[in-house]
């Protein structure tokens, strides 16, 4: 129990919120600080003071406050997403991250293509600005009378997903 100091004459969080009599040992008073009452009325409406009361129990005394913390932060999420808590969070961090595996996997590509055209190209000088690296030309920016967007416009053979391999930075513009 770090951080865990003798209480005074005052209740816990808990007991405070439930409008009973705090007892000496309590379950509850080491993790819900008398000041805590917000805390412990979200993992109140999620879990219930029986089922928590149960869990402490269960735990070993050393991971309790860890229990406790997990069980708020659980609550928090689950008030703020009834549907998924957490797993709404984790889920979107997920999608996320393989997401950004796959642009970094797109940009490793495209640097050792160019790295490898920078090496077959005889070249006096390894400076990067004198290199003969054939980058693709910037795009041109249209006004909006003569803005053709192709990919909107564009047949379905020549949409590309996701997924699908990117041969040079013309093809597809890098969008959130």
């Amino acid at each position: 129990m770090k951080g865990y100091e003798p209480r005074s004459s005052s209740s816990c969080a808990a007991c405070k919120f439930l409008k009973r009599r705090c007892i000496p040992n309590c379950i509850f008073a080491p993790y819900f600080r008398s000041d805590e009452c917000k805390k412990f009325a979200k993992v109140h409406k999620v879990f219930g003071a029986s089922n928590v009361s149960k869990i402490l129990i269960e735990v070993p005394e050393e991971q309790r406050e860890d229990t406790v913390n997990s069980l708020a932060y659980e609550a928090e999420a689950r008030l703020r997403d009834p549907v998924y808590g957490c797993i709404g969070a984790i889920a979107l961090l997920q999608r996320k991250m393989v997401e950004l595996q796959h642009d970094l996997a797109i940009a490793k590509d495209r640097l050792a293509r160019y790295a490898t055209a920078a090496a077959t190209t005889p070249s006096s000088s390894t400076d990067i600005s004198s290199s003969n690296v054939s980058l693709p030309p910037f795009p041109d920016f249209f006004t909006c009378s003569d803005f053709n967007d192709s990919f909107c416009h564009s047949s379905s053979s020549q949409s590309l997903s996701r997924h699908e391999t990117v041969d040079d930075f013309i093809q597809i513009p890098y969008i959130f």
